[in-house]
């Protein structure tokens, strides 16, 4: 296949990056979710003498899967709450898949446990099915809560489904799974006030209360009291706001000593601008230029009415963050020899990791991929930034069909000498995404050294 890569290739010197937080290893935290999990069932198992007949059957499996699901929505919780060792280690959109796989399985859980305990006692009652379900929700008030927080997850599970996600407003979206919360609270009542593990047994109490106010705290430190307080030790505020081409727009974020905020290249915030259009909604955008201590830079384009707002921003406008979030970093690296691969709007992280990635002369090549040469964001500090690192700069310019695919296995390994030395950086439309990361695994390319991180959660 032919390509239109135009190629940008001069001498200079590279820049250091400053250092992030504590990191947390996927694998860790991974196996402390499951460490739970298995405490979760030791504390069904002692509590349990023996399972007899078929509603005691019924029964201990709707205890065992009501037990998993209390606790699979708490971990839930967590996962999303922002805690920045888990943003910088395991990454957001590793923690947004995990939310989201771990959401299906918690609402599984939800609906296996109401059927199967229903079910148990309308054996042992000697009742149907549906007289039951109606004996214990008009008897037993927090029975008639845990219905409620039922139907809420299951409402959830829905809008977030692949064939509903596409079709809703981000905004709405997100706010919706605010009813996550209320759902919480109405089935920890329920646990403590029904569950047959945590009648008389005070260990098991304070366990559940430690694990459910543990979450409610980190959330309510991370994701609604971090963000105030940054805003005003910070003072963020909107200091220009610059037309970088056809519907793409810069928003220079300004405020006091931002190299607190220990942000790096690669990262975003989540942004509410305080605005009468804007004000209710928090977007999260990349940072485009290495940051600041007294400035920090987003990219923004037009894809909406949210967007096409922060382009009529005024200087002076104050700002909230909510971040910096994240694991798109120069952490991830594994070797010397680094590449970026960009498309569209997805050049806004890698142009902040090609201006300050560590890398000696001849190590850093930047792939970017447009529809045509207007598309082409910040070319000119692109160019400039080749020129003074010595870095690789290719561009890829026009529609499919007259210059092929663009990323292909031969294409990447005639452009790129050494291909598999290199860690590659990836961040771009989900089908180019998928596409390149294909054409790198086909060259050869380790899994290891392949860095993506998708923005759409």
């Amino acid at each position: 296949m032919s390509t239109t890569f135009a190629d940008r290739t001069a001498t200079g010197r590279h820049q250091g990056v400053p250092p992030g937080g504590a990191r947390a290893h996927p694998g860790a935290v991974l196996a402390a979710i499951a460490a739970g999990a298995l405490a979760v069932l030791a504390l069904w198992w002692a509590d349990t003498p023996g399972v007899v007949g078929l509603d005691g059957a019924l029964t201990g499996a709707g205890r065992i899967t009501g037990l998993l699901a209390g606790y699979a929505l708490a971990v839930l919780l967590a996962l999303m709450a922002r805690v920045p060792a888990l943003e910088r280690g395991v990454g957001s959109d590793r923690l947004a898949r995990w939310h989201s796989m771990g959401g299906r399985y918690t609402v599984g859980l939800c609906v296996a446990h109401t059927l199967l305990i229903t079910w148990g006692y309308a054996v042992t009652d000697a009742t149907n099915v549906v007289g039951e379900t109606v004996t214990l929700n008009l008897s037993y008030p927090d029975v008639l809560k845990a219905t409620v927080a039922v139907l809420l997850l299951v409402g959830v599970g829905v809008v977030s489904a692949r064939a509903v996600r596409p079709r809703m407003r981000y905004e709405t979206w997100f706010h919706l799974h605010f009813y996550t919360y209320l759902a919480a609270y109405l089935a920890f009542g329920h646990q403590l006030a029904t569950g047959e593990q945590f009648q008389g047994s005070r260990l098991a109490q304070a366990a559940w209360y430690a694990l459910y106010i543990g979450v409610a705290v980190v959330l309510l430190w991370y994701r609604f009291l971090t963000p105030l307080r940054q805003s005003f030790r910070h003072r963020l505020r909107v200091g220009e706001v610059v037309r970088e081409g056809p519907g793409v727009v810069s928003v220079y974020v300004t405020g006091r000593r931002l190299d607190r905020l220990r942000a790096e290249p690669g990262q975003f915030f989540r942004w509410r601008f305080l605005t009468r259009e804007l004000w209710w909604s928090a977007n999260p955008y990349s940072l485009s230029a290495a940051p600041r201590h007294d400035r920090l830079r987003i990219t923004v384009k037009d894809l909406g009415d949210q967007s096409r707002q922060i382009a009529r921003l005024r200087p002076g406008t104050r700002v909230l963050a909510e971040g910096p979030y994240g694991a798109f970093t120069p952490a991830r690296r594994r070797g010397r020899e680094v590449l970026l691969i960009a498309g569209g709007v997805g050049i806004t992280p890698l142009r902040a990791l090609f201006e300050s990635i560590p890398a000696a002369p001849g190590d850093l090549t930047l792939l970017y991929r447009a529809r045509n040469a207007e598309d082409l964001a910040f070319r000119s500090e692109l160019e400039a930034i080749a020129v003074h690192r010595g870095a690789a700069l290719h561009y890829s310019v026009g529609p499919r069909d007259r210059i092929g695919e663009p990323f292909t296995a031969e294409t990447l390994t005639a452009l790129v000498p050494h291909l598999t030395r290199h860690d590659v950086y990836v961040c771009g439309p989900a089908g180019m995404t998928r596409d390149v990361i294909a054409a790198l695994r086909a060259a050869g390319v380790h899994r290891r050294r392949v860095h993506h991180e998708s923005f759409e959660f």
